[in-house]
């Protein structure tokens, strides 16, 4: 029982809505457009749930190894840190899952295109190819990108761009307009969260020779880039209410905006940013719950 809770914990279940934000707007933009296949979001819900928990034991792999995972780490402990795992075992389980999550890609895929779109399943086993790498190299290897400040580039391109724009495109077989405000938006409050990850770990960061984005460019600047991501992301969304405008009852996704705007002041106030950790949670289950008003408020 001890060792299922050990793997539970590796896993991060509290990771896992973020990552499903994009996929369940692109679901809504999908109703409304008249594309919606239930088969596709559920195995597309599976691929991705797998991609997530892929990359939280890659971190957890490539974090350990390195010793960035140490006393000085704010937060829940990880797996190889505390000792509950060994890195080999969690070398087997980052192998057995990337297995899963082909297996579960080639079926979305087949599921969404069939034998009929031949170059649309061609490119989407590249990105499925593409997803598994960045989820792994992250932290692992030697010139694992995020150690060079280059995870927030990635996170908003895979939980952003990919993750709606793909995900519609999965539905559709078509790049419609509609997909590109949402997906900005979602992207920008993901990278946000990793921002907030990266704020919190500064100084353990630092003195690991993890060079973040906020290890490079400092934390008075990057609680600037802090509310510039989650004020776009207001900004974006807003102008994608405004747009297609078919009735009040679109802007429902409003209500969001309280728990980040709350979440901006508090930004603002603390100074310990080792304190931010709490706030981790709050920004993921917040653009969780603004992705489903904001999908249901454009089909009311």
């Amino acid at each position: 029982m001890n060792n299922l809770k050990n793997w539970l914990s590796a896993f991060r279940l509290r990771t896992l809505p973020l990552s499903l934000s994009g996929i369940i707007l692109a679901a809504f933009l999908a109703i409304q457009n008249n594309v919606f296949d239930s088969a596709i979001l559920i195995l597309a819900i599976f691929t991705t749930l797998s991609l997530q928990i892929l990359s939280n034991l890659a971190n957890d792999y490539g974090d350990g190894i390195k010793g960035t995972d140490n006393e000085d780490r704010i937060g829940p402990k990880r797996a190889i840190q505390s000792g509950h795992i060994s890195p080999s075992s969690m070398f087997k389980a980052i192998k057995i899952n990337v297995v899963i999550t082909i297996v579960f890609a080639a079926l979305l895929i087949y599921a969404a295109f069939g034998l009929s779109y031949v170059v649309y399943s061609i490119i989407f086993f590249v990105l499925g190819g593409l997803a598994i790498y960045a989820a792994i190299r992250y932290t692992v290897g030697d010139n694992a990108y995020g150690y060079k400040g280059l995870g927030d580039v990635f996170v908003f391109l895979f939980f952003g761009l990919a993750s709606i724009i793909g995900s519609y495109v999965l539905f559709a077989k078509q790049i419609d307009p509609v997909v590109f405000l949402p997906a900005c938006t979602i992207g920008f409050l993901s990278t946000a969260v990793l921002n907030l990850n990266n704020l919190r770990d500064y100084e353990s960061d630092k003195k690991s020779n993890k060079n973040t984005l906020i290890v490079k460019i400092g934390v008075k600047n990057g609680k600037i880039y802090h509310y510039f991501l989650i004020i776009a992301a207001i900004v974006l969304s807003a102008s994608f209410g405004i747009l297609y405008y078919s009735s009040p009852y679109n802007f429902i996704y409003v209500i969001a905006y309280i728990p980040l705007l709350i979440h901006l002041k508090t930004v603002y106030k603390t100074k310990d940013t080792k304190q931010l950790d709490p706030e981790l949670k709050k920004v993921a289950l917040t653009t969780f719950v603004l992705s489903i008003l904001l999908g249901i408020g454009h089909i009311l």
